[in-house]
């Protein structure tokens, strides 16, 4: 079973839905129809502390709270419709000397904290691998791709459960938390891709593979 985390490239690039910050399109974000809320929703209307709240979980972004203060305080003006003006406000959020020795563009984190805060990315991955290991035959074997360190922390944390990794202080003499062993673990870390591969295909850089085995 594969599980490949990654946004698709025709999302990024022909869907005009708003998932890329290098595109002035409309604030949407949505995956499907389905989602209850879109990215208009949460950058219009959620209050400040809950922007801030969502920026630092699912973004780990250090200039959490002048971003969100900017979004709001822009808002007083009128609506904010398009990923070019909220592009806008979050380069001017980040000190300018501050802005060019960040890794990647300096909208990447809010947008992805928005992306999955609309479509709740890692309460589905939560619930895809549950699923997906009760489905594994005895044997068959689970591969996930993931993107980025908040996916990742997932990932290998169920992997450790399915294990039976002892969660005992240890200090104990014997185990007492009972964790069941139910799997193995076949990569031993996360496996990168080589520079060959990102050379060919530059959107992989970030990915990162991790393979159980079900007892």
């Amino acid at each position: 079973m594969l599980l490949d985390l990654g946004l698709s490239s025709f999302l990024i690039d022909e869907s005009k839905r708003g998932f890329s910050y290098l595109r002035n399109e409309k604030l949407d974000m949505r995956f499907g129809d389905n989602c209850n809320i879109s990215a208009f929703d949460v950058v219009n209307e959620y209050p400040e502390k809950k922007l801030i709240e969502i920026f630092q979980k699912y973004g780990e972004e250090k200039w959490s709270r002048l971003i969100a203060r900017n979004i709001v305080s822009y808002r007083k003006a009128g609506v904010i419709k398009t990923t070019g003006e909220l592009t806008e406000i979050i380069k001017g959020s980040i000190p300018k000397k501050l802005r060019y020795y960040r890794k990647g563009h300096p909208a990447k984190r809010i947008f992805q904290a928005i992306r999955i805060e609309v479509n709740k990315e890692l309460d589905n991955l939560k619930t895809a691998i549950e699923d997906g290991f009760e489905m594994l035959e005895r044997g068959g074997r689970m591969v996930i791709i993931s993107y980025h360190s908040l996916e990742d922390r997932i990932v290998k944390n169920s992997f450790l459960r399915y294990k039976g990794t002892c969660t005992c202080p240890p200090d104990f003499p014997v185990c007492m938390c009972g964790k069941e062993k139910r799997a193995e673990i076949i990569t031993r870390k996360a496996v990168r891709p080589k520079p060959e591969e990102i050379s060919l295909n530059p959107r992989s850089k970030s990915a990162r593979l991790r393979v159980l085995e079900k007892l």
